[in-house]
């Protein structure tokens, strides 16, 4: 299989110079005017490689282990509990999984105060991209590719699964690629157990790879939230657009319901000769594909207002993937059907998803583990305060630097 390219073909920037703080132990960079400071294991130079509402990421050398890492500093954590409580669970999240399929952690650098920090910086293993970024790049996907990058998913997420974990927000930006196509999830910071019922308090999911029990307010949510997101990560890498892209959440529902999907003819899309274009527009008149559930796909839902608005909604009637994508193979189509099933007790599970035909020549059951020591959640069970938060946090990083000394 072809590699796929890197993020961007921006040019290198010019090399940031520290400053030696704290005795000699950390280096400090002011990185396009953000503080950056980590130990001195690491050295120059740090790359930036990206940046957002939480703050940068870099990538740098561990001079320790002769591994090139990225570094996310994640500022002011402890400012808002649910962001603090995010990033705890992330760390102790991947410091439990080990799979190929999802991002390695390798440091929880510690602060250069101990109790006295604000800021968490964690380092984990360095990939090249994102399957955001490919999606919408010029760069080339055959359908070999996105069947690779389907079967990864579907392997890191049966792992996940067998750990008592859902991820919750699988979606392009969380899937991180190298050139050599291995993938790896990441962004464990709103995963919950599967054995939990209550709904979840903090959700903020990104709407477009939404499962409907969860924009219905289900209370009853289970790891099948995840293989509605892979259906939609999957049409969209071979449609190379978002399939539900909702404005709200009531979009978002109409969207699914009267499945108003509109196809991009992208000139490196599998589809691309698939589907004929207007002489006006590259992309064609929207088209029902999931349509309105029946009664029977509306049966695990137990609130009566959510039925009355379902029911209440107009109808569309369903179209079979195979009438609207003639040039994909049908085994691939049967497959994201299963999927995109509205009713979360009817769709297809990870493990019978990795066993579908279309995925035989990939699927070798004895090559796709399980985790054999389910992750607690049980340090969520308390209320703990900003300055538990931090000190759990110290420890993880004091954990995995044992000889580091104050």
């Amino acid at each position: 299989m072809s590699s796929v390219g890197g993020m961007d073909g921006s040019p290198p920037v010019a090399e940031f110079q520290p400053t030696v703080t704290h005795g000699g132990r950390f280096l400090r960079y002011n990185i396009f005017g953000n503080l950056f400071e980590i130990t001195r294991k690491y050295q120059p130079p740090v790359m930036p490689i990206g940046r957002g509402a939480y703050g940068i990421v870099c990538s740098v050398m561990n001079f320790e282990t002769r591994e090139m890492v990225a570094i996310k500093k994640i500022a002011n954590a402890f400012d808002n509990h649910m962001d603090a409580k995010r990033t705890l669970r992330e760390i102790k999240l991947l410091r439990h999984l080990d799979h190929e399929n999802i991002i390695g952690i390798r440091d929880v650098i510690p602060p250069p105060v101990p109790q006295a920090f604000n800021d968490v910086y964690i380092g984990t293993e360095l990939m090249d991209t994102d399957l955001h970024h490919i999606i919408r790049s010029n760069q080339e996907l055959s359908e070999e590719h996105s069947q690779y990058f389907l079967y990864q998913i579907l392997r890191g997420l049966k792992y996940i699964h067998s750990a008592n974990v859902i991820h919750v927000d699988l979606k392009p930006s969380n899937l991180l690629v190298n050139a050599n196509c291995d993938l790896k999830i990441c962004d464990f910071g709103l995963a919950r157990p599967s054995s939990e019922s209550d709904m979840m308090t903090e959700y903020v999911v990104t709407r477009w790879y939404r499962a409907p029990e969860l924009l219905l307010n289900s209370t009853d949510y289970s790891a099948a939230i995840d293989v509605w997101s892979v259906g939609c990560i999957f049409m969209e890498l071979i449609n190379r657009q978002p399939l539900f892209p909702g404005r709200d959440h009531m979009h978002q529902m109409r969207l699914i319901t009267e499945a108003r999907v509109t196809h991009a003819t992208h000139p490196t899309s599998p589809s691309y000769n698939s589907i004929p274009s207007s002489s006006s527009a590259h992309n064609i008149a929207a088209r029902q594909v999931i349509g309105t559930p029946t009664d029977d796909e509306l049966g695990f839902i137990r609130n009566e207002d959510a039925r009355k608005y379902m029911r209440h909604l107009p109808q569309f009637p369903r179209r079979p993937f195979v009438s609207l994508f003639p040039r994909m193979q049908p085994v691939a189509l049967d497959l994201i059907e299963r999927m995109l099933t509205f009713n979360p007790l009817q769709r297809i599970t990870v493990e019978e998803a990795l066993e579908h035909p279309y995925l035989e020549r990939l699927h070798d059951v004895a090559d796709e583990p399980i985790c054999t020591d389910p992750f607690s959640f049980d340090f969520e069970q308390q209320a703990l305060t900003e300055d538990q938060m931090k000190q759990l946090i110290f420890n993880e990083a004091i954990e995995l630097n044992p000889n580091f000394r104050y």
